[in-house]
């Protein structure tokens, strides 16, 4: 099966020269985590940005430093496996799609999970896992888990109790849902009036919490268990990566917990470790 059956057509995407603002009222009001960059002519992929590459800067405001220059860009006209390889050896999760010098689609890892919920497969998720777990207690300092993860590079850590019971995940999303900034600053500083077009709190939320948290604001005195998801769904090692995959695409998560037939947690699965079934 080629890309160009499954990607996403016509993605959102902003041209250079730009800056921060550009980028994050683009993103708002799309609802997207990350953008294609094009050249100031629209023609050609010159980098793409993510909302991590935004919080690793938060000083920066001009795209050309913001962005992943260069980024991997394929034909629409090569194989899902070519993709899902591409995805996992850079791990990924957006590869642009061109066709000569124009930018014609995306494929995330959610795409290709389709794929995998289709296919039915029974090959149990225990033959997928490619990560470390990295827990983290309940009773951690948000400020301690926003450095696990930009230092483990995982935005989705399982939660422990006392008792060494997983009670929760939190992820880089759970943060961005603390409500520490008003809202109409941030809708002031992107300039979103009652006469633009259409924009989402889930747009905002979902791009600009962290990145006041990190440059505007100090993070409020609370816990990992105080903005945790509670008792998440969880799978176990038998289970199938086809059922993982639907999971994932119900519920939109982008990682399941393991548990063994003890209740305690094993291991974690990401959406680009199932990806690996389709090599």
């Amino acid at each position: 099966m080629k890309v160009k059956t499954i990607m996403t057509k016509d993605p959102i995407a902003i041209e250079l020269p730009g800056n921060r603002d550009d980028l994050l009222r683009t993103m708002v009001k799309n609802n997207k985590t990350g953008l294609p960059i094009l050249h100031k002519d629209g023609k050609g992929v010159a980098g793409m940005i993510t909302r991590q590459d935004i919080f690793s800067k938060p000083e920066e405001t001009q795209l050309p430093l913001l962005m992943q220059k260069d980024p991997p860009v394929v034909s629409p006209n090569i194989t899902v496996r070519e993709a899902s390889k591409i995805l996992l050896e850079k791990n990924i999760y957006h590869l642009p799609v061109v066709e000569g010098d124009t930018l014609v689609g995306i494929i995330t890892p959610t795409d290709l999970l389709k794929l995998i919920e289709k296919n039915g497969s029974e090959a149990p998720v225990a033959d997928y896992i490619r990560l470390p777990c990295v827990p983290l207690y309940e009773k951690t300092p948000l400020n301690v888990a926003i450095a696990m993860m930009r230092l483990s590079k995982i935005y989705a850590l399982p939660v422990l109790n006392d008792e060494a019971r997983l009670t929760g995940i939190i992820t880089d999303r759970d943060i961005f849902n603390l409500s520490i900034v008003d809202g109409s600053l941030a809708i002031s500083d992107l300039g979103l009036g009652d006469d633009e077009d259409e924009w989402t709190w889930e747009g905002l939320r979902n791009v600009m919490k962290l990145y006041y948290e990190v440059s505007r604001v100090t993070l409020p005195n609370k816990l990992v268990k105080d903005i945790m998801v509670s008792d998440p769904k969880s799978i176990f090692k038998k289970t199938s990566i086809a059922e993982a995959a639907r999971l994932m695409l119900r519920n939109d998560y982008g990682q399941l917990p393991i548990r063994n037939h003890e209740d305690r947690l094993e291991a974690m699965i990401y959406e680009l470790d199932l990806l690996v079934s389709l090599l």
